[in-house]
């Protein structure tokens, strides 16, 4: 397996990321904070406005037609502002893989990862935690750096097929746009691409038992031809399976001669 820190920690977003980024900090916190800063000054209004020292004879109004619409009208536009885009984050999420992805089957274990290629041939292997003097001899964050990362291609779309072996764990990388809850008995299924060759750290957030904050995750991305020369060190085949029925295919035969 490849030795940690050789690649630095990435601190980009996916482009899934990056959109949900900016769904959070360029439209939902600016809407979320005039609301506030609104509904604020109009409680400091109201309060001094219609106190009972400037109000002797309260009013006995009991309807405004217009602020009644205001009212209900405005935050239905508001949740349509929001909901469109969100729409559209929501799809992304669920889009199926495509045909020519990167399958690789994850298992959570109490309390550690496997790994497993079906379609390079790759066999599971598992993922634990470093202990905080390996993590600092490797330059890496303690609780974040293991001993084996899931290697995976940098630029191809990736699936990955999420289950647990014993209670629910979830695999959740943020950087990657990647949550997914690990269940025993279930296959979940999550797509991505990772835009950039680098190291991407994750954990699991679910609450799975005595050591649940000792199971992190370490994607290490790299570069395709680097990704296929990892697969031929571990002994698989970079073109997978399917390239393997191709060759062992028989040739057409030939059409038949005219007479």
């Amino acid at each position: 397996m490849p030795m940690p820190g050789e690649y630095t920690l990435q601190k980009q977003f996916s482009k899934t990321g990056e959109y949900a980024h900016w769904i959070h900090n360029g439209l939902l916190l600016p809407i979320i904070t005039v609301i506030s800063v609104f509904v604020a000054l109009l409680l400091l209004w109201v309060m001094f406005r219609f106190r009972k020292a400037a109000n002797p004879t309260p009013s006995k109004t009991a309807h405004n037609t217009l602020i009644e619409v205001i009212w209900t009208v405005a935050p239905v536009l508001i949740l349509l502002v929001i909901a469109v885009p969100s729409i559209g984050l929501l799809a992304d999420q669920y889009k199926p893989a495509p045909k020519d992805a990167l399958t690789v089957k994850v298992t959570g274990y109490q309390w550690y990862w496997g790994y497993e290629y079906p379609d390079q041939g790759i066999p599971e292997f598992v993922s634990n935690m470093l202990t905080a003097e390996k993590a600092a001899e490797y330059g890496e964050p303690h609780l974040l750096a293991v001993d084996n990362r899931l290697v995976l291609p940098a630029g191809k779309p990736i699936k990955l097929i999420i289950t647990g072996a014993d209670v629910i764990h979830s695999f959740a990388i943020p950087s990657l746009w990647v949550k997914m809850d690990a269940v025993p008995g279930r296959l979940n299924e999550k797509t991505f691409t990772i835009e950039q060759p680098g190291v991407y750290y994750g954990q699991c957030s679910e609450l799975c038992g005595a050591r649940h904050g000792f199971m992190p995750i370490a994607i290490e991305a790299l570069p395709p031809a680097e990704f296929e020369q990892w697969v031929l060190s571990q002994g698989g085949n970079p073109k997978g399976k399917a390239a393997e029925k191709s060759a062992a295919a028989p040739a057409p035969a030939g059409a038949p001669a005219k007479i």
